[in-house]
């Protein structure tokens, strides 16, 4: 499953219309930003919407490997090429031919091996380890970092020709701090992602407080680090505890940059900035694509209708049996509905107390 590109700030929304303008066109294209900021998640979004989605993604890390076992990896190799080759194997360019290679965290590539992805990306042709012969290899390829190419090209430790062989279509993706508007719509997507995958845990949604509290972290491991706080809020129900474990010094962040970007409930509740935008509003219920040829599809106004009528019922519930201490029969009177509805709805939106 792809996972979509979540969030209606002004960056994500010029990321998802430049994808549907490059899917199809297969030019190199290179993805940067910080760790965590949601790469692959981009170019899994470009092959997805390119007419290569039916053939193989697949993807290598150049900083995973060492320098002779990246090469054997992206090229293959022959019986008796190196001690230990004991049979044929075919590379990466090979495996992807007519579709999709990603080359993750491309700026470690090691020098020695830049020369050779050069050519590959020039001619589309390459020789595996211990062979004469070369092959020929149509691939898609959609390049990574979380460095500064162009740092790197200064220093001598990134070639300039190659940087822009890869470097024809550029995606920045800014860090989670930068595009606070996108927050709230990531935890509502991954809280019922994770929800799936863990029934049997009952997490919940932050309240108004503490998603302003979550809107003003500066995330230091972005979207991934957001992630992993959510599925830990599945397992202990807190996101009081869960806030209180996250870093609060973080030396690469300038204080400066956080104080612009701060929010506050006026911000967040009072201008619309997220509940009542209409984009934001219609991804509660609807996953928005990244194509505009794909906006329609999923709109069902019975569909919608129901999913607002849930989403209220569930919210009302909650609020009421959190005022009366979690009173099953008090709360079925105030809510004027008998006490088996009440258990059947909690039971139906998974509303329960909170894990002592």
């Amino acid at each position: 499953m792809t996972i979509p590109l979540i969030g209606i700030s002004k960056p994500i929304l010029k990321i998802k219309e430049l994808i549907s303008h490059v899917a199809n066109t297969c030019l190199n294209v290179l993805i940067t930003g910080e760790t965590g900021v949601g790469k692959e998640v981009v170019a899994q979004n470009l092959y997805a919407e390119s007419t290569r989605s039916s053939k193989k993604f697949v993807k290598i890390n150049c900083a995973a490997l060492p320098e002779t076992l990246l090469e054997s990896e992206l090229y293959g190799f022959e019986k008796g090429a190196f001690t230990g080759a004991h049979k044929k194997r075919p590379g990466k360019f090979q495996t992807a031919d007519k579709g999709v290679l990603f080359l993750d965290e491309i700026g470690d590539m090691p020098m020695a091996l830049q020369s050779k992805m050069l050519h590959v990306l020039q001619s589309g042709e390459f020789s595996p380890l211990g062979s004469d012969q070369e092959f020929k290899t149509d691939v898609w390829v959609i390049a990574a970092t979380n460095h500064n190419l162009e740092q790197c090209m200064l220093q001598k430790t990134f070639r300039e020709d190659l940087f822009y062989r890869l470097n024809i279509i550029k995606i920045d993706i800014p860090p989670l701090r930068e595009r606070k508007k996108d927050i709230p719509a990531l935890i509502e997507y991954y809280f019922n992602l994770y929800k799936s995958e863990y029934p049997e845990n009952h997490g919940s949604k932050p309240d108004s407080d503490t998603l302003i509290k979550l809107c003003n972290y500066p995330w230091p491991g972005n979207v991934r680090q957001l992630q992993n706080c959510i599925k830990k809020q599945m397992v202990i129900n807190s996101w009081e505890k869960i806030f209180n474990e996250l870093p609060k010094n973080n030396h690469d962040i300038t204080p400066h940059t956080l104080e612009d970007n701060k929010f506050n409930a006026d911000q967040i509740f009072e201008n619309n900035e997220f509940v009542s935008d209409q984009s934001d509003i219609i991804s509660e219920f609807v996953g928005l694509p990244t194509s505009s040829d794909k906006l329609f599809e999923d709109i069902s106004l019975k569909k919608i209708k129901k999913l607002a009528s849930d989403k209220v019922e569930k919210e009302v519930i909650a609020f009421v049996l959190e005022k009366v201490g979690w009173n099953r029969s008090r709360a079925a009177k105030i809510l004027k509905i008998s006490y088996k509805t009440l258990l059947y709805k909690m039971n139906e939106f998974e509303v329960h107390p909170p894990v002592k």
